[in-house]
């Protein structure tokens, strides 16, 4: 076991991470940020972000990310690269961080971790990840005014998505592998009567097809077995989000799908331990936002910190 103490020790190196780090900092606590591969998350394989405020004309996720890391060390933030934390334990005042390979002592807890938008696992997804292939609505939508775009799901995201997405694409087509709707009977009403919005019915997507973008797909009848070529400029999937919280199993309180639950300040069912950004069970998945949580965690961990006299 490490002899250094930490005041704050902050698992994920996503914008949430790096907020919280930013903060933790400048209130001159001493803080290890941990993340299990490059820091960055999602926003570091996003082609272009629009909705970030102070970038109106845009910029890079890798960029953004980058000015992220770049303030964090400006104030002194810690941050170990493959350092992936296997488990969690408090004993006392203090918390003990085990990674593969070492272990960490702090004396309170942020987690930052984030989530996955669940995948197709079809060919040709991951390639179009950013170039006609997307998981998020907001984020991407703009992109595709005129287009004719596909959206995946039956659930009430997609169909809130779907419905979003009819604000720039001139046709949606929801693809829905059963032959109705899972979503609440309010949304299915809003989509039927959207003259935008196409269902196709019983099918599923093989593979996604292009060129430098998207240009079509092949969807499945899972009924008869025909496949036929989709013709579309886009692909939106809203079939669930996986967050990154397997390793918190058993120590705090987590949703039925796994998110982690919080108060109003960030603090999880553990005293000591907080949670910001897309790992917390919550509606909204935005970057901002996750800066938002992330500021209100940082802040309330220093109180605690400053309250407990640790």
């Amino acid at each position: 076991m490490s002899d250094e103490m930490y005041d704050v020790a902050i698992i994920g190196g996503g914008p949430a991470g790096f907020t919280a780090g930013i903060y933790t900092a400048r209130e001159e606590l001493k803080t290890v940020l941990l993340e299990k591969s490059m820091t960055g998350g999602i926003p570091a394989i996003t082609d272009i972000i629009e909705n970030y405020p102070g970038f109106p004309e845009g910029i890079a996720g890798m960029d953004l990310v980058a000015r992220f890391r770049q303030q964090a060390e400006r104030f002194g933030v810690e941050i170990q690269e493959f350092e992936e934390v296997q488990r969690i334990e408090k004993q006392e005042n203090q918390f003990l961080i085990h990674t593969e390979a070492n272990l960490f002592r702090a004396k309170t807890v942020i987690i930052a971790t984030g989530g996955l938008p669940r995948q197709l696992g079809v060919p040709g997804e991951k390639e179009f990840i950013g170039r006609g292939v997307s998981y998020c609505a907001t984020c991407d939508g703009p992109f595709f005014k005129d287009s004719e775009i596909a959206v995946v799901g039956g659930g009430d995201a997609a169909i809130q998505e779907a419905i979003f997405l009819t604000k720039f694409a001139s046709r949606v087509t929801v693809i829905h592998r059963r032959d109705a709707l899972r979503a609440s009977p309010i949304l299915q009403q809003r989509a039927f009567s959207n003259e935008k919005i196409d269902f196709l019915w019983d099918s599923v997507v093989t593979e996604v097809v292009g060129q430098e973008n998207v240009t079509s797909l092949k969807v499945k009848n899972v009924k008869t077995a025909e496949v036929k070529d989709f013709v579309t400029e886009g692909l939106f999937v809203f079939i669930g989000w996986i967050p990154n919280s397997q390793f918190l199993d058993g120590l705090i309180d987590l949703d039925e799908a796994g998110h982690v639950l919080t108060d109003r300040y960030m603090m999880t069912s553990l005293e000591g331990l907080y949670a910001v950004g897309d790992v917390r069970s919550k509606k909204f998945r935005q970057i901002a936002e996750a800066c938002g949580d992330a500021t209100v965690g940082a802040l309330s961990a220093s109180e605690y910190i400053s309250d407990k006299q640790l």
